[in-house]
């Protein structure tokens, strides 16, 4: 009898709680990335970021729990970018639609958002353009030109004057050489020849005798993030470009832990311009980086990507405190004007005008650390940089 008596108390505290449980309201976060395909691990670096602003600050926010949902865009897809964000606003019934690491997915997926009139916060895809295609969207990472105009004015103010431009032909290639060209040569330096590979490039060996004959003082190279960079880097050591004093000038991904562990030696000495390096100083960077290693168990060091998502976060979370918990899109974006906050790549704001970031840019060389391995060294940096093309 009093096992029964306990278990019908037990019962009827549950469904006591029930209600109280139910009525916790919630801000449904619909995450649209790369958790397959090619760029899968770009995918993993956003979700790891995700969950490791999770981790630090927990779930709650505004007296709102946070609901992550995921959807896999496979890649650069922009129909199923448009579909996954359909169904998320239609089907799971999301407040705030999230991620994006190709710019095509993040244009098709930018007129559901505005149609539906929720925000949108890009935590990857680059082109400037995506942030005009409706007033909900705002963006934590960077646009191309934002990281290759200062590259391009800090490569003229240390000497180099002949400057040889090799990118990928696709979009964020063709913004990259743009804005380096324009902003080089503009200061009086000369671009002495221009080469645009395609997508599907996995030996630069002709190019780079090119390059090599061509006898300029530095190379401007964009190309996509990940195994694309190493095998450039390796024939760019082969070739000798090294050795003849060809100095190397890259964007952001090419002080990424894999790409440095995988090129290896080749490595040394290139100099890169981007918003984060894992090894860059600091207290808060190392608290994050702590913490996303316990995240992950381990087994990778964040990147931009994952910065970037991070910081997606902590914009949702302050500009929800701002708003009182309100998630419709005119209540989200005015709450987010004026947004400032520290972050593990400095000090970050958006600017009220185009709800872009606002950002430090730093040129980085890659040196060899004491332990045998390659990172990046800040060297110099350009501060509250905003998007030039706006």
């Amino acid at each position: 009898m009093q096992r029964i008596s306990l278990l019908l108390s037990g019962a009827l505290l549950s469904l006591a709680l029930a209600p109280a449980l139910a009525e916790i309201p919630t801000v449904r976060i619909g995450v649209i990335t790369s958790l397959s395909g090619p760029a899968a691990q770009s995918g993993e670096q956003m979700k790891a970021g995700i969950e490791t602003w999770l981790r630090m600050h927990g779930d709650t926010v505004a007296g709102k729990k946070l609901v992550l949902i995921y959807k896999d865009d496979t890649g650069p897809q922009p129909e199923m970018a448009k579909r996954l964000a359909t169904d998320l606003i239609s089907r799971d019934n999301v407040d705030i639609l999230v991620g994006f690491v190709f710019t095509p997915n993040a244009m098709a997926a930018a007129s559901i958002a505005d149609r539906a009139k929720r925000p949108m916060v890009i935590m990857n895809a680059a082109a400037s353009a995506i942030t005009t295609r409706s007033p909900y969207i705002t963006r934590t990472s960077y646009t191309i030109a934002q990281s290759v105009k200062p590259l391009a004015e800090w490569a003229y103010k240390t000497g180099s004057r002949r400057v040889f431009s090799i990118v990928t032909d696709y979009a964020p290639g063709q913004d990259a050489h743009s804005w380096f060209s324009s902003s080089f040569t503009a200061l009086g330096g000369t671009i002495v020849e221009t080469v645009k590979v395609p997508l599907s490039t996995v030996d630069f060996s002709p190019y780079l005798q090119r390059i090599k004959d061509a006898k300029p003082d530095a190379i401007h190279v964009f190309l996509p993030n990940g195994q694309p960079m190493v095998a450039f880097m390796k024939g760019y050591s082969e070739k000798g470009l090294d050795k003849a004093g060809i100095r190397f000038l890259g964007g952001e991904g090419w002080a990424d832990a894999d790409v440095l562990g995988a090129a290896g030696p080749a490595m040394a000495g290139i100099y890169t311009a981007g918003f984060y390096a894992y090894s860059r100083p600091g207290a808060e960077n190392a608290t994050f980086l702590d913490a996303f290693a316990k995240t992950v168990n381990g087994r990778f060091k964040p990147n931009f990507q994952a910065v970037s998502a991070y910081d997606g976060m902590a914009l949702i979370a302050t500009t929800l405190k701002r708003s009182k918990g309100d998630t419709t899109g005119a209540a989200f974006m005015t709450a987010l004007k004026g947004y400032s906050a520290s972050s593990p790549r400095g000090t970050v704001s958006l600017d009220a005008k185009t709800n872009d970031i606002i950002q430090t840019i730093y040129i980085r060389r890659i040196d060899k650390q004491p332990g045998g391995q390659y990172a990046a060294t800040e060297i110099d940096h350009y501060d509250a940089v905003r998007d030039p093309t706006k």
